[in-house]
């Protein structure tokens, strides 16, 4: 017999999630639903993300509701548009085997005249975010007068998106004998308060401590230079070959400029927040679940509602704000009791933020190092092997043309014929990974103990690396690309080895190995750019530029306004990394669906590469 009928779900329903892929209850559901199906108390469930609280709640409200009368019985406010249509859909799934179900979901971003045509038609389960749901009430077009039971799922997320006011207008028009259910990863004291306020005397189920992540998630962190942190992310990815995963940052702007970093460097990779159309998040979300996106670069509003499965990695390019949002998002990964890395890159200055999340979920974080070149060439070569071993082959399909393949192989031995396959990925990647950099930052080990972190040469330079000024900037029409090949086609050097660009106004900084400082010199001799010299001096202290000859064009440029993070940290090949873009072959190998990735405006991610 299945568990769930034991729980007291009928056949019907049981069925419908038995094709869903359910065999057994997870412990929250276990141990929430015969509480719920009572439909007689009020309702805490603290969960982490991934545990099934949709089926938690979503199961008895089908068992309570009365299908026969069309009119709202339940009410689920969650956070996000992503979280509400997912909801929606799940129990659209769970009641497929009954009749006269109707759920309608209810958020910003889609038609409102859609919302209100499926509510006047009739409805019994309304799934909302606060913003929109408000706006329909205030236009007198839904009646929560019989309204049984309101659902508040993510309640600790609602609450950090300021959604505290919304909520308590939306439950003002629900009937005071209702039941209200909560549902929340974490129990802050905001949260708290509206339970007290809204409920009596609630049945408060807690699975796991409090606040504290999924056992079942590895936690690393890397320490890098800031200058460093886009080479270091690429590398930690190329390092894991079946990489499926979402990568969190703190700003929208952030989250949009690694997006299309990774598009430009061959990563099937793009973006999600709030800037986007509901059409667009669809889309994205669409790809990403389908698998031709390897990579989603989110905030943290798309910690909540993305359910996805067999996510594999979490990685935080910037951690979080509120130390409670790395659960939420580590929460992607590990899901339905598998197993799940979150990786965190910081600089040493966030070290004690590290340990700050480490009480809060309970469990310690390894320190990984960034793997070396070779060791992520080694790792290719063989992903390509197990590949290789692994692929279906469609003998009716490829049968006519094993005749001409023998033919081409017939002076080939077994052993040639293997290592020769094997180098298609491997000397490109040996190439592109031929002297990469070491890009481990240390933390000072008593600093690490107290956690204080540790501090780097004031410069923040490499040692091994000289600072150079150039007499040209964005006035003259450079970008950090445009500079970086100007840089290297006048001194006759490859880009690998130019470290961080710094464009300013009228003048620039740039970084090479202390080597090359005479040949970048030599080959700037009589240069001229439009009719001007080009003038290339040896910088001073990145903290007093004047010494580098950069005073009297401060003067002229009115100070030295920093540019945006994205640029400041070379995010993108046109940054300052020996690894920049060119990964081999644009990174050809991260394509799940085996198709070659063309970026944004249609045109080949190879092509845009050779522009210089």
């Amino acid at each position: 017999m299945n568990p769930f009928i034991q729980l007291g779900i009928r056949h019907d329903i049981v069925n419908a999630i038995s094709e869903l892929g359910f065999e057994n209850p997870t412990p929250i559901q276990e141990q929430s639903i015969p509480v719920l199906l009572t439909g007689s108390n009020d309702f805490v469930g603290l969960a982490q993300t991934g545990t099934g609280k949709t089926a938690a709640f979503g199961l008895p409200l089908l068992e309570l509701l009365d299908f026969e009368a069309n009119h709202p019985q339940a009410l689920i406010l969650c956070p996000t548009r992503e979280l509400c249509l997912q909801i929606t859909n799940d129990l659209k799934n769970y009641a497929k085997n009954m009749r006269n179900v109707h759920v309608v979901a209810v958020y910003g971003g889609a038609s409102i005249s859609d919302q209100l045509h499926q509510i006047r038609r009739g409805v019994q389960i309304v799934v909302a975010t606060p913003g929109r749901m408000l706006d329909i009430i205030n236009r007198k077009a839904i009646d929560f007068s019989g309204v049984n039971y309101v659902v508040l799922d993510e309640a600790d997320e609602m609450l950090n998106m300021g959604f505290q006011e919304d909520i308590d207008n939306i439950l003002s028009t629900t009937p005071d004998d209702k039941k209200t259910w909560l549902f929340s990863a974490t129990m802050p004291s905001e949260v708290r308060r509206i339970a007290k306020k809204y409920m009596t005397d609630p049945y408060e189920l807690t699975m796991g401590t409090k606040n504290t992540g999924n056992e079942n998630i590895e936690h690393e962190y890397y320490v890098v230079r800031a200058r460093d942190k886009y080479a270091a992310f690429k590398r930690i990815v190329d390092f894991n070959p079946e990489i499926f995963g979402i990568v969190f940052c703190r700003t929208k702007i952030e989250t949009q400029e690694i997006a299309e970093a990774l598009i430009k460097d061959g990563y099937n990779a793009d973006s999600l927040h709030g800037d986007l159309s509901q059409q667009q998040r669809d889309k994205v979300m669409k790809r990403y679940r389908e698998r031709s996106l390897q990579l989603l670069i989110a905030t943290d509003v798309a910690a909540r509602g993305i359910d996805v499965n067999d996510v594999t990695h979490v990685i935080n390019y910037s951690l979080p704000d509120e130390i409670e949002n790395y659960t939420h998002r580590s929460g992607r990964t590990a899901r339905a009791g598998k197993t799940g890395v979150s990786i965190s890159i910081i600089n040493a200055k966030e070290f004690g933020k590290i340990r700050q999340i480490e009480k809060v979920i309970g469990k310690r974080f390894i320190k990984a190092e960034i793997p070396t070149g070779f060791d992520v060439v080694e790792k290719q070569l063989f992903a390509l092997v197990h590949k290789v071993h692994n692929v279906e082959v469609n003998e009716q399909q490829i049968e006519q043309y094993i005749p001409r393949i023998m033919d081409e192989f017939k002076d080939m031995s077994k052993e040639d014929i293997i290592k020769r396959f094997a180098s298609l990925e491997f000397n490109r990647f040996l190439d592109y990974y031929k002297n990469a950099p070491d890009l481990n930052a240390q933390i000072d080990e008593q600093r690490r103990a107290d956690g204080t972190g540790d501090r780097f040469n004031r410069t923040g330079m490499r040692s091994d690396f000289t600072r150079l000024f150039i007499n040209l900037g964005s006035v003259d029409g450079f970008g950090r690309g445009d500079l970086l090949g100007y840089i290297c086609s006048t001194a006759k050097i490859s880009g690998k080895t130019v470290g961080k660009i710094d464009v300013k106004g009228v003048y620039s900084f740039f970084e090479v190995p202390n080597d090359d400082v005479e040949k970048v010199q030599a080959g700037f001799k009589g240069a001229d750019f439009q009719g001007r010299d080009v003038r290339i001096e040896i910088s001073g202290d990145s903290r007093n530029e004047s010494r580098g000859g950069a005073s009297n064009y401060k003067k002229r440029e009115g100070g030295d306004r920093r540019e945006g993070d994205f640029r400041r940290n070379g995010y993108s090949h046109e940054g300052g990394n020996k690894e920049r873009a060119g990964a081999p072959n644009g990174g050809g190998f991260r394509d799940f669906s085996g198709k070659r990735r063309e970026d944004r405006s249609g045109n080949n991610n190879g092509e845009r590469r050779r522009r210089f």
